[in-house]
């Protein structure tokens, strides 16, 4: 055990495999669970459907399992040189564990598929299969530049998921489009901290083909894309995510390393997330 006792130290089984899903980084895939079902939710009651709840416990913790867990079996001789994977995180070292909670949380995915409308199916099996084909062979789409990010799109499928189950069908058009853009950002961020170590081991991304400064100005331009989309549909959600081009923008301007600017952006995602969650809830409730 470690710290007050409460969290499981790396080398217990449960420790490790916390540490795999990257707890700093959970919402990333739950936040978008709770922004989809208050946009999809008619009644109060309905925040806290069964369906709705059970989908947040599983992005929370199983598919961050799934998702990390996938990436760090077949990144393993690449994390080997990566300082990232010694100071915040843990390297995978053949460890059984990883494989089966893989299996088991992927298929804890698709047992939620009889649950759920077209839409909300469609969009959990493209959530697991671009979450594998990320990293695994033979598609392995984190080492061909573009790819790399378009698949990241797969940050916004909770949400997509969610919203469907609720409301029976996919959201709109533009809060797909806008969302997408915003993962396809927020994932080549994450990959700048990393172009040294994937150079070195032979990894072509986008981020390493592009550079530092042109990867800012590729994720201040789909950021700033996202912001349109989202403004499209109400000025409300544009105002919010117009704040993540301006600030990719003073990071780029500034002596701030990306490397530290790069463990802000949890929080950042938090706050941005509690305005649109809020904002629908203000509807819902005072509409």
């Amino acid at each position: 055990m470690s710290g007050l006792g409460i969290v499981p130290g790396r080398d217990t089984r449960l420790g490790y495999l916390l540490r795999v899903s990257r707890p700093r980084f959970w919402l990333y895939l739950a936040g978008p669970v709770v922004v989809g079902v208050a946009y999809a939710a008619q009644t109060r009651g309905e925040l806290f459907a069964p369906v709705a709840v059970a989908l947040f416990v599983y992005f929370l913790l199983p598919a961050n399992v799934f998702l990390y867990g996938v990436n760090d079996i077949f990144d393993r001789d690449v994390d080997a040189a990566n300082p990232k994977k010694q100071e915040q995180e843990v390297r995978y070292r053949g460890e059984r564990t990883v494989p089966v909670a893989v299996a088991a949380t992927g298929l804890a995915g698709l047992a939620f598929l009889p649950l759920l409308p077209t839409a909300g199916a469609a969009a959990m099996v493209a959530f697991l299969l671009l979450g594998a084909e990320y990293s695994a062979p033979p598609l392995r789409f984190k080492t061909h530049p573009g790819l790399d990010s378009l698949s990241n799109g797969l940050y916004v499928l909770p949400g997509v998921v969610a919203y469907a189950a609720l409301a029976g069908q996919a959201p709109p058009l533009l809060a797909l489009a806008g969302g997408w853009l915003w993962a396809m950002a927020m994932h080549t961020f994450s990959a700048i901290p990393d172009i040294e170590p994937d150079r070195a081991a032979g990894i072509e991304t986008t981020a390493t083909r592009l550079g530092e400064s042109r990867t800012y100005a590729y994720c201040a331009t789909l950021w700033l894309g996202a912001a349109v989309a989202f403004a499209l549909l109400h000025p409300f959600l544009g105002a919010v995510f117009v704040f993540y081009p301006v600030f990719v923008a003073g990071i780029a301007l500034s002596d701030v390393s990306v490397d530290r600017a790069y463990w802000w952006f949890p929080a950042v995602n938090t706050v941005a997330g509690a305005l649109l969650t809020n904002g629908a809830l203000w509807v819902l409730i005072y509409g």
